[in-house]
């Protein structure tokens, strides 16, 4: 079996409060007509989704004519590749994600098996999963709470709201990361409401989107620990581990960071600076199906659970669940399409994706979910083609 081709299509709208809904996919054909779909992080929409794109189209000269089987060798090959390209950072590490998610949809599809069978096989056969938030539908207490309560009746077990400029107009510097004694009170109130709300039986992740500097962060954590938080996502920008092991150290809080971190090297060296208690790769953008697994072993040997950013659609989503399947210290997975209108409708699969706050593991072969094509041409990015 050999590569004849390799396409890519940006699918999605940008809609409000859905924190990703622009997808790059990928496909690679065969002459044996087995034909495999990947999916990518499309670096947000406001980045520019076709140049995810134009990277992975980059690719598709050294890819014609491989074997598509030879998953690890070829994935490798496109990496060294890219090394003074940014080869292990974004948006050329999302472009492999793609690639690399359609050749693993070959293989499992050639051979007939889900891919968490070419992982090693799984430990589970259903993920949990967390409905992010966002906020309430406005700044206070009271409407945190409200939204909390409404999400949960659909079954979920775990919650994430966030904090990071919701200041209700207490803001007094709307550049700096310092958080001044009236907006802390009122971050504090807000994650507090939340708590009440929900009770104890109910895990809750409180997300910073790197918004705040170390003072604001460690003072945070620390107030917020009586709260017995699942995890204080990003209190800092991504960039200095050092300092994020800083807020970690101070405090009992649970520190958990990494949507924007790539490859099992990053993550190496945020374990070894001890910045983090939970990672949150994002495995549609981390680096592909195999290095998603190899990042959790990482980890493991830390006893670090992982707890991944999503963002994808049905079908990155079921991709991750694969890896989430084949290792033993996953602990839940985010689901961000609570608020796009077409998520569930956009692939067909195992549906409904969604089962009361859980996503089961396909056993179809490949990754088992694939595109809904008469859905997928009316929703092509602005200037994109549908795949021929």
């Amino acid at each position: 079996m050999k590569i004849t081709d390799v396409q890519a299509c940006v699918i999605g709208r940008p809609e409000p409060h859905s924190g990703g809904s622009v997808w790059t996919f990928v496909r690679v054909y065969t002459d044996d007509g087995i034909i495999g779909t990947g999916e990518c992080s499309s670096a947000g929409h406001m980045a520019g989704p076709m140049t995810v794109k134009s990277m992975v189209l980059h690719n598709r000269e050294m890819l014609i004519g491989e074997d598509p089987m030879n998953v690890g060798p070829l994935y490798e090959k496109l990496r060294r590749r890219g090394r003074y390209a940014g080869g292990s950072s974004a948006p050329w590490t999302f472009a492999l994600t793609g690639i690399e998610n359609a050749l693993y949809d070959i293989v499992g599809k050639a051979l007939g098996v889900p891919i968490y069978q070419l992982l090693g096989g799984r430990y589970r056969d259903r993920i949990r999963l967390y409905a992010d938030c966002a906020a309430g539908e406005t700044h206070t207490g009271p409407a945190y709470a409200e939204k909390a309560r409404a999400v949960l009746e659909e079954g979920y077990s775990a919650v994430k709201f966030d904090v990071d400029n919701k200041s209700g107009g207490s803001k007094l510097d709307p550049v700096n990361y310092t958080v001044g004694a009236r907006e802390m009170t009122h971050v504090i109130d807000l994650i507090t409401a939340t708590r009440e709300a929900i009770g104890w039986d109910i895990d809750l992740a409180i997300d910073c989107h790197g918004q705040f500097d170390l003072p604001s962060a460690i003072t945070l954590a620390k107030a917020v620990e009586p709260l017995r938080l699942m995890w204080l996502e990003e209190p800092l920008p991504a960039e200095n581990l050092d300092a994020l092991a800083q807020v970690r150290a101070s405090t009992s809080t649970v520190i958990c960071t990494g949507e924007n971190h790539y490859t099992r090297y990053h993550f190496m060296e945020m374990l070894e600076r001890k910045a983090v208690d939970v990672i949150m790769p994002d495995l549609a953008k981390a680096g592909g199906i195999a290095e998603g697994k190899r990042i959790a072993e990482i980890a493991e040997a830390s006893y670090i659970p992982m707890a991944p950013h999503n963002v994808s659609s049905p079908l990155g989503m079921m991709a991750a669940c694969h890896v989430l399947a084949a290792v033993p210290n996953f602990l839940v997975l985010e689901f961000h399409g609570r608020d796009i209108s077409w998520w569930e409708e956009l692939c067909v699969g195992d549906q409904p994706f969604i089962r009361d706050g859980w996503m089961h593991v396909s056993e179809r072969p490949g990754v088992g979910v694939e595109l809904n094509d008469e859905v997928a041409q009316g929703l092509v990015w602005e200037g994109d083609s549908y795949f021929s």
